[in-house]
Protein backbone atom coordinates (compact mmCIF):
# COMPACT_ATOMS: atom_id res chain seq x y z
CA UNK A 1 0.00 0.00 0.00
CA UNK A 2 1.59 3.37 -0.72
CA UNK A 3 1.97 5.94 1.26
CA UNK A 4 -0.67 9.50 0.62
CA UNK A 5 1.08 12.69 -0.30
CA UNK A 6 1.42 15.33 2.61
CA UNK A 7 2.07 18.87 2.19
CA UNK A 8 2.19 19.88 5.71
CA UNK A 9 3.30 18.13 9.71
CA UNK A 10 -0.84 19.04 10.39
CA UNK A 11 -2.02 16.96 7.58
CA UNK A 12 0.48 14.08 8.07
CA UNK A 13 -0.20 13.60 12.25
CA UNK A 14 -3.49 11.65 12.10
CA UNK A 15 -1.85 9.19 9.45
CA UNK A 16 1.25 8.98 11.84
CA UNK A 17 -0.67 8.26 14.69
CA UNK A 18 -2.63 5.93 12.72
CA UNK A 19 0.46 3.61 11.75
CA UNK A 20 0.95 3.71 15.49
CA UNK A 21 -2.40 2.22 16.67
CA UNK A 22 -0.66 -0.54 18.07
CA UNK A 23 -0.24 -0.03 21.84
CA UNK A 24 3.96 -2.05 21.97
CA UNK A 25 4.93 0.12 18.85
CA UNK A 26 3.88 2.95 20.82
CA UNK A 27 5.74 1.97 23.99
CA UNK A 28 8.80 1.29 21.64
CA UNK A 29 8.49 4.54 20.57
CA UNK A 30 8.58 5.79 24.01
CA UNK A 31 11.48 3.98 25.46
CA UNK A 32 13.32 4.67 22.46
CA UNK A 33 12.75 8.50 22.12
CA UNK A 34 13.28 8.96 25.81
CA UNK A 35 16.83 6.76 25.75
CA UNK A 36 17.45 9.28 22.58
CA UNK A 37 17.59 11.83 25.59
CA UNK A 38 19.31 10.34 27.95
CA UNK A 39 22.02 9.73 25.48
CA UNK A 40 21.78 13.45 24.32
CA UNK A 41 22.46 14.31 28.36
CA UNK A 42 25.46 12.02 27.83
CA UNK A 43 26.89 13.92 24.94
CA UNK A 44 26.56 16.85 26.39
CA UNK A 45 27.97 15.76 29.77
CA UNK A 46 31.07 13.78 28.39
CA UNK A 47 31.40 15.36 24.84
CA UNK A 48 31.86 11.75 23.82
CA UNK A 49 30.58 11.14 20.19
CA UNK A 50 29.93 7.78 20.58
CA UNK A 51 26.62 9.46 22.58
CA UNK A 52 25.20 10.51 19.52
CA UNK A 53 25.52 7.14 17.67
CA UNK A 54 24.12 5.62 20.62
CA UNK A 55 20.84 7.84 20.37
CA UNK A 56 20.28 7.09 16.79
CA UNK A 57 20.45 3.37 17.37
CA UNK A 58 18.23 3.55 20.53
CA UNK A 59 15.80 5.98 18.94
CA UNK A 60 15.48 4.14 15.45
CA UNK A 61 15.88 0.70 16.78
CA UNK A 62 13.72 0.91 18.95
CA UNK A 63 10.88 2.05 16.51
CA UNK A 64 11.44 -0.32 13.69
CA UNK A 65 11.66 -3.50 15.70
CA UNK A 66 7.93 -1.92 16.84
CA UNK A 67 6.75 -1.04 13.07
CA UNK A 68 8.35 -4.26 11.63
CA UNK A 69 7.05 -6.95 14.66
CA UNK A 70 4.41 -5.11 15.59
CA UNK A 71 2.55 -2.87 13.34
CA UNK A 72 3.67 -4.96 10.33
CA UNK A 73 4.05 -1.74 8.52
CA UNK A 74 6.66 0.13 6.99
CA UNK A 75 8.06 3.19 9.18
CA UNK A 76 7.08 6.90 7.64
CA UNK A 77 10.57 7.55 7.70
CA UNK A 78 11.75 5.98 4.43
CA UNK A 79 9.26 9.08 3.17
CA UNK A 80 9.25 11.20 5.04
CA UNK A 81 12.14 11.50 7.20
CA UNK A 82 11.41 15.06 8.46
CA UNK A 83 7.93 15.06 9.43
CA UNK A 84 8.21 11.29 10.62
CA UNK A 85 10.68 12.72 13.06
CA UNK A 86 8.83 15.66 14.44
CA UNK A 87 5.89 12.88 14.03
CA UNK A 88 7.72 11.28 16.95
CA UNK A 89 8.74 14.00 19.25
CA UNK A 90 4.76 15.38 19.01
CA UNK A 91 3.71 11.94 20.03
CA UNK A 92 5.92 11.41 22.73
CA UNK A 93 4.65 15.10 24.08
CA UNK A 94 1.41 14.02 23.49
CA UNK A 95 1.93 10.75 25.08
CA UNK A 96 3.16 12.91 28.51
CA UNK A 97 0.22 15.10 28.19
CA UNK A 98 -2.34 12.11 28.36
CA UNK A 99 -3.38 13.04 24.66
CA UNK A 100 -2.06 9.74 23.32
CA UNK A 101 -2.34 6.15 25.46
CA UNK A 102 0.48 4.42 26.29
Amino acid sequence: MSTPRFDSFAAFYPFYLLEHGDRRNRRLHFVGSTLVLVCLWQLFATGNAVWLLNGLLCGYGFAWIGHFFFEKNRPATFKYPLYSLMGDWVMYADIWRGRVKL
